[in-house]
């Protein structure tokens, strides 16, 4: 029988991501009792297997490609070879730094931290729905399981690779991202992705970069087919131009072990096409986890995986609220955050007006229309806000405006990538209500462009702020002059 413990928490969250961690702190700081569940790592998968090491050997890629290219700059730089053992030391280092880094503000803030699996065992909620206290099950290898009693929990268990049933998806040499971001051997001469997302076309990025030859094929008409059609576009004409093949509208059929590595079937527009690879990457996207999240029949209402949630992120279920991956709105860690912030401050509202026996105050939602899309491509991808044809589709009275950054000093003198900055603007008020960027340092500008979109800002009040010069930022007021 599992040990009860004797403190009643105010909050309880399960997953320790972003979503998870940065909630915890939040409810800390408005002076819930928290406890925060995580079976593996702290960081979740952002930090672990996902944001932080793609982007660190994304980094080290690029500096590799960079050192190999100095010769444009002047400086001569001989037998340049990537070590991937000493690549990975370092994405490790910085893993163990930033994970060192959650554990103290966790202890700061008095969060109290359980190792293992979180299980809820008593959703609180009594035949007339009534609330009540709840049970939360934690469960770890060599000891014995601990039940929790919370006021409310909120669920920030993430999300996992999604694998579709390929014949042959389970040979040796086939992977998933989370085992290619521990690759530490040679270079692969070849590597194979399945998939044209984001998950896809930034490992490509890596790769190609450390010398691999990429072939990706997607099923659907582009690549990235969920940002605006002009970046995707750009994006296969980048990487084509590195070396990579790209087939779009390609349907794998199945995998097989070969002498020279692994063969692949796919149709193309009907026909029968094969190649072969040393290594296959299935990137087909994440799926919600909810494994062990919930004792046999107390599970929330879920649909195809995720789980279902208001716009204040609350289950069907009183007192228990969803953010992030596992509720399946939005995929990206800083949309988490916001998620749970938003949760948090609902919780605890919820909790001081029960105590105060009045109706607790509201708070605003998370925007999920202005949470900037990224993709780390050399050029980076960046996107908040509509489209021009999303923004057709509402109705909306809007145009475009584009320039390309071969036009900005600071692109020009560090040999950038040719690239584009375009922003969607309302024809009448030249309100702001998208932009999509394909530059240098083009996640690092988009937030101006969120900004100016949630302050309903004008082409006219952007353009009037003054930028550096050399900066990219310059690209900010070029495209906001007509």
């Amino acid at each position: 029988m599992a040990e009860l413990t004797t403190t009643i928490y105010d909050l309880t969250v399960i997953g320790a991501g972003p979503g998870g961690y940065e909630a915890a702190l939040e409810a800390a700081k408005l002076g819930l009792r928290t406890a925060l569940i995580e079976k593996d790592s702290l960081g979740g998968t952002c930090l672990n297997r996902g944001c932080i090491p793609t982007k660190t050997l994304l980094h080290s890629s690029e500096l590799y490609t960079k050192i190999c290219d100095a010769e444009r700059f002047g400086i001569s730089a001989e037998h340049v070879l990537p070590d991937l053992s000493k690549i990975q030391t370092h994405k490790q280092a910085t893993i163990t730094t930033l994970q060192k880094g959650i554990a103290a503000l966790l202890k700061a803030a008095k969060v109290t931290v359980y190792q293992g699996l979180g299980t809820v065992i008593d959703t609180g909620t009594d035949a007339s729905g009534n609330e009540g206290i709840k049970q939360v099950q934690i469960t770890s290898d060599g000891a014995d399981p601990v039940t929790i009693e919370t006021r409310q929990i909120l669920l920030a268990s993430g999300s996992v690779p999604s694998v579709p049933p390929i014949p042959g998806h389970d040979l040796p040499g086939v992977m998933t991202s989370d085992e290619l971001l521990s690759w530490d051997q040679e270079p692969f001469s070849s590597l194979l992705i399945i998939g044209g997302g984001v998950i896809g076309v930034e490992f490509a990025g890596i790769w190609q970069a450390l010398g691999t030859k990429v072939t990706i094929l997607e099923a659907l008409p582009s690549l990235i087919t969920n940002m605006d059609k002009e970046l995707g576009q750009s994006l296969k004409q980048s990487l084509k131009k590195k070396g990579a093949d790209i087939h779009t509208g390609a349907k794998v059929q199945s995998l097989e072990a070969a002498d020279d590595g692994i063969l692949c079937t796919y149709t193309e527009k009907d026909t029968v096409c094969t190649c072969t690879a040393q290594a296959v990457l299935i990137a087909t996207g994440r799926k919600p986890y909810t494994d062990g999240l919930f004792a046999d029949g107390l599970a929330p209402s879920m649909e195809r995986g995720r789980i279902l949630t208001d716009e204040h992120f609350q289950t069907n279920i009183p007192g228990i609220y969803a953010i992030g991956d596992v509720n399946g709105k939005l995929q990206l860690a800083h949309a988490a955050t916001a998620q749970g912030f938003h949760a948090v401050h609902r919780i605890a509202a919820a909790l001081a007006a029960d105590s105060a026996g009045k109706n607790g105050s509201c708070v605003s939602d998370p925007v999920l229309d202005l949470v900037p899309s990224c993709i780390y491509s050399s050029p980076e991808i960046a996107s908040v806000g509509l489209t021009l044809d999303q923004a057709k589709e509402q109705g909306l009275a809007a145009k475009s405006h584009k320039i390309l950054s071969s036009a900005n000093g600071k692109s020009v003198l560090s040999l950038q990538e040719r690239g584009f900055m375009k922003v969607i603007y309302l024809e009448e008020t030249h309100v702001i209500i998208g932009a999509q960027l394909l530059c240098a340092r083009a996640t690092d500008m988009i937030s101006e462009f969120a900004v100016a979109i949630a302050q309903k800002l004008t082409l006219e009040e952007m353009a009037s702020v003054i930028r550096p010069h050399p900066s990219f930022s310059e690209m900010i007021t070029q495209v906001t002059t007509l």
